[in-house]
């Protein structure tokens, strides 16, 4: 991958740049099971809501946004505090680059940091390059729901892809907001090449 593709933490300011990236999924594929394209205003306020808690990272190229990843909650029930469920996008002039990676690994770095024990990624079947990334990240295929959702005439399968971010601890300690790590941290996780 060029070295001029820099991670940072996404800003609302950066929800045109992505939804941009997102709309051809919504639009024209089954990647997302969303069906209309969130406004921009949507999509600065998930970003707003998910960043006191979640890492949301963006990868950009000079001023252009290139890809994004985030997490979020994995179920709403306590006992599922320590898992969250992961996303990543890259828009198409920059996929093969290693930028999903990049941000793959930025982002399970922070959440093993937040005491986060799982990720999971949910894929919809098929999509061998989705699979593929999850897979160089270290995740691995958990469970497969058929028929999940329905989406442009056809019923689609939903993949759950799951890494161990670190052993679980016993007794388990709370996660830490994504807000209240140190920034000097979070900047090192970004900027780490591996």
């Amino acid at each position: 991958m060029k070295d001029d593709i820099a991670l940072r933490v996404a800003a609302p300011a950066d929800a045109a740049a992505i939804r941009a990236i997102y709309a051809p999924h919504v639009t024209d594929s089954a990647v997302s099971f969303e069906t209309e394209v969130p406004s921009v205003e949507t999509m600065a306020q998930r970003i707003r809501e998910r960043l006191p808690t979640y890492p949301w990272l963006v990868a950009a190229e000079g001023d252009a946004i290139v890809g994004y990843a985030y997490a979020s909650p994995h179920r709403e029930r306590a006992a599922y505090s320590w898992s969250c469920e992961v996303t990543a996008y890259v828009a198409a002039q920059a996929r093969g680059r290693g930028v999903g990676r990049r941000l793959y690994a930025a982002l399970c770095t922070l959440l093993k940091m937040q005491q986060y024990v799982n990720a999971f990624g949910i894929i919809t079947l098929p999509n061998p390059a989705s699979i593929a990334l999850h897979e160089a990240c270290g995740f691995r295929r958990a469970s497969t729901f058929i028929h999940a959702g329905y989406k442009r005439g056809a019923w689609h399968d939903a993949g759950w892809w799951q890494c161990e971010l670190q052993p679980p601890p016993v007794p388990s300690t709370p996660t830490i907001p994504f807000a209240a790590l140190p920034q000097e941290a979070v900047r090192a996780a970004m900027n780490d090449r591996r």
